[in-house]
């Protein structure tokens, strides 16, 4: 399935950029300059994906997301916030106003991909045509084979642990906080404390050290090295 998706920034750098690496990958691609503009464009298109760029002119992307969620027609499209803020804050109000994620400026088109990719198997239960592995220097995550590496031998994790690091690895950059691991592990029918998920976070610290998850004190959690994606043998 090629995915359709919309690309929504006043910068055309930026757009040009996003909308080449996209369509390497065989995603299909549109793109407006403002809020407005993608406002209309997703009505008439129905994206699978909106990439949403926050600080925008006139209408900016807090303003057109809490506007594309009050859209029916749009309620199955995600939106991915495109920010150059790393301010906890700025990603909370994101949530709160109907996105799904985001991705950091400056753009890395491997790390770009690969979190669209992992946005979009998460809500469509989607395989891409990559082979799913995550590199951190001595940690893989190969998430189509669930297995995960570290020092090039294979560990055995518990279910719940591989979904957490996986989910870490996904949000790179960003913080995790503890409502959205609580949804995204346990779902929203399982009545799950927070000691549950300092248990498991203490749990991946003692296999791959204090340093990689970093707490964020009263919000959730981060993966704080850089990724990249592994290419397809």
């Amino acid at each position: 399935m090629h995915n359709k998706i919309l690309i929504i920034d006043d910068e055309p750098d930026i757009r040009t950029l996003i909308k080449y690496n996209l369509k390497k990958e065989d995603f299909i691609v549109e793109e407006a300059e403002n809020g407005e503009e993608g406002i209309k464009k997703a009505l008439s298109w129905v994206p699978d994906l909106i990439i949403l760029d926050v600080m925008m002119p006139v209408m900016d992307g807090m303003e057109t997301c809490e506007l594309l969620r009050k859209e029916d027609k749009l309620k199955d499209s995600l939106i991915v916030f495109l920010t150059a803020r790393t301010e906890d804050y700025s990603q909370i109000a994101g949530l709160d106003a109907g996105a799904d994620d985001y991705i950091s400026k400056p753009i890395k088109p491997k790390l770009l991909i690969s979190k669209i990719n992992a946005i979009l198997r998460r809500q469509f239960g989607q395989a891409d045509n990559k082979n799913d592995a995550h590199l951190d220097n001595d940690i893989v995550i190969d998430r189509n084979k669930y297995l995960v590496y570290f020092d090039n031998k294979e560990l055995s994790l518990p279910r719940k642990e591989f979904e957490l690091l996986a989910l870490l690895y996904d949000n790179i950059e960003h913080v995790c906080t503890r409502e959205l691991i609580l949804d995204k592990i346990w779902g929203t029918n399982v009545v799950v404390g927070d000691r549950t998920i300092d248990v498991h976070i203490r749990k991946l610290r003692e296999k791959f050290g204090d340093k990689r998850i970093q707490t964020v004190k009263g919000i959730g959690y981060k993966f704080k090295l850089p990724v990249t994606v592994a290419e397809a043998e």
